[in-house]
């Protein structure tokens, strides 16, 4: 992806969006956008894009090979994509319907698109416009219970150049927040961005590495505390040896922390090598909402 393309949570001119769908996640989905919406001051999209469910083809038609077969057929697609289209766009007014009510409760007044196509090409249609995108661990076809993502979001957040929040079925405003810090240029840069936007302004802020406690990641942490001490957060720093997942996975729950933030996949295929396993092992293990900066 482009570098040009990139945008982030300082970008006061973008908007925060919301990944409407028919799981469990709707209502997470929007309160997450919601909170993040009015600590950014930023507007709020509600943005739903129905799955294309494939036409059934008749038992009748489906052995024939003959000519006038094949036109009945061609046919009878052409209508039942006209009727599937026509329900789906209807269902998904009616979804966003209620997301708008559901997000005006808390006084934020949203603006709802539907797109008909492919998710990810939409949502990278809308990245550079996007300040923070929301959307839950699973889709509505999904189970709740799987150890597995919903099928978009790990291309979703391997593609995206935008920072991207991903909830679990609950969402409730975070008042500690762990942040996964290494000292490299990738988390640096999203130090650089929290110190500069107001999203966890105000909020208790656990600066956790995991790695050899020496001088040089001593003085990164020091660095990165007085960055965002500078942004009114109160800021606690740890230096913690071990696996990289356990360990933060541990802490965050030693501590009741209630959203982890980290960086994500360089857009490097090295870099993606390096980093992607463990970005990606946090996803799906994140008790908690995890917001993942660029």
């Amino acid at each position: 992806m482009p570098n040009t393309l990139s945008t982030n949570i300082i970008n006061n001119k973008a908007n925060v969006v919301a990944c409407i769908d028919g799981s469990r996640y709707a209502n997470a989905v929007a309160d997450a956008a919601t909170w993040a919406s009015l600590r950014l001051g930023a507007p709020l999209q509600l943005l739903h894009v129905p799955n294309k469910i494939p036409a059934p083809i008749p038992p009748d038609l489906s052995g024939s090979i003959g000519l006038g077969s094949q036109e009945q057929l061609l046919a009878y697609l052409s209508d039942l994509d006209a009727k599937q289209n026509k329900q789906s766009s209807e269902r998904g007014r009616l979804l966003l319907e209620a997301a708008q009510a559901h997000v005006l409760k808390s006084g934020v007044l949203a603006s709802p698109i539907q797109r008909h196509g492919d998710l990810l090409e939409t949502l990278v249609e809308f990245a550079p416009s996007s300040r923070l995108l929301v959307l839950g661990r699973h889709g509505a076809n999904s189970s709740v219970d799987s150890p597995n993502l919903g099928r978009h979001v790990e291309a979703i957040t391997r593609a995206l150049p935008c920072p991207i929040l991903l909830t679990k079925d609950y969402f409730k405003a975070p008042k500690k927040v762990l942040f996964a810090f290494d000292g490299g240029s990738r988390t640096r840069e999203a130090i650089t961005q929290l110190a500069n936007s107001p999203l966890l302004s105000g909020l208790e802020v656990h600066l956790v590495l995991v790695g050899e406690d020496n001088t040089e990641h001593q003085e990164q942490m020091n660095w990165a505390q007085v960055m965002l001490q500078q942004a009114d957060m109160t800021v606690l720093t740890r230096i913690l040896s071990g696996n990289v997942e356990t360990t933060l996975s541990e802490y965050q729950s030693e501590f009741e922390l209630e959203m982890m933030v980290m960086g994500a996949y360089g857009h490097s295929r090295i870099r993606q090598l390096l980093l992607g396993s463990i970005t990606l092992s946090m996803i799906k293990q994140a008790k908690v909402p995890l917001l993942i900066l660029r």
